[in-house]
């Protein structure tokens, strides 16, 4: 490999949830730093998660008019342990908190909201996680959730943020489990409570929660909102809202890719990686493990 290839390197990223798969291809110019060429999403939709992760990975390496021996690394992360075509894989908290600086550098925190859970990860400047809090899996603080509350309400998840910015007069929601909210939601439903005021309810619950997680870090700054519901406007609004209500100094923002933060820094750990190595004289083709 010769020194400009060195300089510039191909790489992937790919993050398997438990709900979805995301893919980037980046090219890592090092110091100069780097960018996104290409990025796919698909959901898993009780699909093997190896099998969803490679046709993503394909169709990601298509739109950036590359094959898969063009790349020097391809880094997974969350459960992309079961790809069997990696170089390598990265902690999910490592690769969220490098994607998180890469896509706001001013971030102090990410705030992952996935399918299942959520996570307040504070970092350094270096993506060097500093401590981190979760929420606890019972609770009604996750993407699923607001899944099903949305299947029940007969709205499509495209629609939650944008109704919930309508709402006029909230309906208070359980914040304690998903099935106490559930039951929230449906006595709300008898009220003939609005569904703008019933989301924006439940956004409030779970923007309370996340929150907390936040404060409990003591946050100083700005936190990222990523994962799958980043680019949930009404949630991130919500959120805005709980960090100004109580004393302290955090504001909120997400990003377009908000929800490839984690394959974004797994791409960047696996160039960083590809170069320590080749530093050592070792070299690591892709697909080993």
């Amino acid at each position: 490999m010769t020194k400009e290839q060195h300089d510039s390197l191909l790489v992937a990223g790919i993050d398997v949830g438990s709900a979805s798969v995301q893919v980037v291809v980046m090219r890592d110019n090092g110091p100069a730093g780097a960018e996104v060429l290409a990025h796919s999403s698909e959901r898993l939709r009780r699909r093997e998660p190896a099998d969803v992760a490679q046709t993503t990975f394909n169709s990601c390496l298509e739109a950036a008019g590359l094959v898969a021996t063009d790349l020097q690394y391809i880094a997974t992360t969350g459960e992309g342990e079961c790809v069997p075509f990696r170089t390598g894989h990265f902690y999910g908290m490592t690769a969220h908190a490098r994607g998180g600086i890469f896509l706001a550098p001013d971030a102090k925190a990410i705030l992952d909201v996935g399918a299942l859970h959520a996570r307040a990860v504070m970092m350094d400047e270096k993506a060097k996680v500093l401590g981190y809090r979760m929420t606890s899996q019972c609770a009604s603080g996750s993407g699923q959730f607001l899944e099903n509350i949305s299947r029940y309400l007969g709205v499509t998840m495209d629609e939650v943020g944008p109704l919930s910015l309508e709402a006029d007069n909230p309906e208070v929601c359980s914040a304690i489990c998903a099935v106490l909210a559930e039951t929230d939601v449906i006595n709300m439903v008898s009220r003939e409570i609005s569904t703008a005021n019933i989301i924006r309810g439940i956004h409030d619950s779970m923007a309370g929660r996340f929150a907390k997680l936040l404060r409990s870090l003591k946050v100083e700054g700005m936190a990222l909102v990523t994962g799958g519901l980043s680019a949930d406007v009404g949630l991130v609004a919500a959120l805005e809202d709980a960090c100004c209500s109580k004393k302290g100094n955090i504001s909120v923002t997400t990003h377009e890719l908000s929800a490839h933060a984690g394959a974004i820094g797994a791409a960047i750990w696996g160039a960083f990686r590809f170069r320590k190595l080749a530093g050592k004289g070792l070299q690591l083709g892709v697909g080993a493990s």
